[in-house]
């Protein structure tokens, strides 16, 4: 296989690259997706007659999907085989993607995209694992380094290609434009990838993964319910969100009892990797919360084509580009929590001016406001992972990286229900373009709580990373350091 390269050369070969270029393909599909639908929601929202409490379903909904899959696919490359499974995965987002095009009701299309994002959530896992495998220790750093690429130009781009798809073709072309990079992806991994044997694996923990994947969405919708009804108190909103916090308190008192569940909730125990995966939820919620309100802001109020909605969005992604390979350097020589902390600050304070928007703000300060949100969330993502790492032994690190993922995206999926509850009902009886305008700002001040939530976990960062750092250097154990911040 050609895998077994020589691993001593820090000579990238070409299979290598040829390898990484097949993932990055799938990639882009997966990550493009997540950003790429936002500024067609108003469009979606009129053609099939929903609110937008209802429609914002169909960017939770695949969130959702993508975060209940990412816990499985380590098990299932092993179970398998990682080319079986990026295949299989290939093919259920490309399905997915069709079907979606193909959608006559809002009911469809979500079902659609939770089947698009089962098969997204695996595209990438898999590929960085296949990546990793032929890269080989003393290359990975440079190999995986590309995989970032797509996901810091999806912001940028996403909302673009979403804009002249919508200004120039029907919205299922969003989708369909999927189909033909999917079949030439699935080609290329079929020709190209190595095949991987399936190997030995652990009994998957089936009652874990059943009590995540029904008590998540089930407290995602109640959240939503809110907005659709606009009580708090009716049964069809309690129902869902105490039972799908019932399920989520079952499953952390099952994942504590079970040697290997499918989420190791004991490294919550070390105040690093706790406190900076909290960090990473606020985060997504207000990313990818944010996402939805800023296109339907500047289609609602300032009329602006769908185009040109998606241009607007450009100054955040480019401001987390720039920064975040950067981040990255200054992470490893002065540690994730100082630089988590102040990301979390600086976007904390330049969500501000969006909860101040009018509807004759000038275009040029939100678009300075954005850029800077963007750095403040470059700045914090990168090293607050980083941070989470700190404390952790190799062995670990298989359980934390799915879960700081399924955080992040469970994080965003609960941030845009929250924030599509909130606009929901500001809007109700707003009848002029001003009134509109407040309503967006109360949504924002809303994504700017979410995000100041994170500072006090970054607070904590500080002060646990330090001791982590301090402790692998004298050899002490993940565990006794846990113990003694705890004390």
């Amino acid at each position: 296989m050609s895998t077994s390269a020589p691993a001593q050369s820090d000579r990238i070969d070409a299979y290598v690259w040829r390898i990484s270029a097949v993932v990055i393909v799938g990639a882009i599909m997966s990550i493009l997706d997540t950003t790429i639908v936002n500024v067609a929601l108003r469009t979606l929202g009129r053609d099939l007659h929903s609110t937008i409490a209802e429609i914002q379903w169909v960017v939770t909904g695949y969130m959702l999907s993508l975060a209940a899959v990412i816990p499985v696919t380590g098990w299932a490359a092993k179970r398998f085989g990682a080319k079986r499974v990026y295949l299989v995965s290939l093919v259920l987002f490309t399905a997915g993607s069709a079907l979606c095009g193909l959608a006559t009701s809002t009911t469809e299309l979500i079902l659609f995209r939770v089947l698009q994002g089962v098969g997204g959530g695996m595209i990438l896992p898999i590929g960085q694992l296949m990546m990793a495998e032929a890269a080989g220790p003393k290359r990975m750093g440079r190999v995986m380094s590309m995989v970032a690429v797509p996901a810091m130009l999806a912001p940028i781009l996403g909302p673009t290609i979403g804009g002249l798809i919508v200004d120039n073709a029907s919205w299922r072309w969003i989708f369909y434009v999927n189909v033909p990079i999917g079949v030439i992806a699935v080609a290329l991994a079929i020709r190209i990838l190595p095949r991987v044997k399936p190997a030995a694996a652990e009994k998957l923990d089936f009652l874990g993964l059943a009590l995540m994947a029904t008590g998540l969405p089930l407290l995602t919708y109640g959240l939503a319910e809110i907005g659709i009804t606009g009580h708090f108190g009716l049964v069809k909103v309690i129902l869902p969100i105490v039972a799908g916090l019932a399920l989520i308190g079952v499953f952390v008192m099952h994942a504590l009892r079970i040697p290997r569940p499918l989420l190791d909730l004991r490294l919550y125990r070390r105040p690093t990797f706790s406190s900076a995966s909290f960090a990473m939820f606020c985060l997504g919620a207000a990313l990818f919360g944010g996402m939805i309100l800023l296109p339907l802001y500047w289609q609602g109020v300032r009329h602006e084509s769908v185009l040109d909605s998606g241009l607007l969005l450009a100054p955040q992604g480019l401001g987390m580009a720039l920064v975040m390979p950067l981040a990255g350097k200054l992470a490893d020589r002065m540690g994730g929590g100082p630089l988590a902390l102040f990301g979390v600050i600086v976007t904390t304070l330049t969500t501000v001016p969006f909860g101040l928007i009018g509807d004759h703000t000038s275009i040029a300060y939100l678009s300075v406001a954005m850029f800077l949100r963007g750095t403040g969330i470059g700045f914090a993502f990168m090293p607050a992972m980083t941070a989470a790492f700190a404390s952790l032994e190799r062995h670990e690190l298989a359980d934390a990286t799915p879960q700081l993922n399924v955080l992040q995206r469970v994080g965003g999926s609960i941030g845009t229900a929250v924030l599509a509850v909130v606009l929901q009902r500001a809007l109700t009886g707003v009848h002029t373009l001003a009134g509109a305008a407040h309503a967006y700002g109360i949504a924002f001040w809303t994504a700017t709580g979410l995000t100041a939530l994170a500072i006090v976990p970054c607070i904590i960062l500080l002060r646990a990373e330090r001791a982590a750092r301090a402790a692998k250097a004298a050899g002490v154990s993940a565990d006794t350091v846990a113990e003694a911040i705890a004390a």
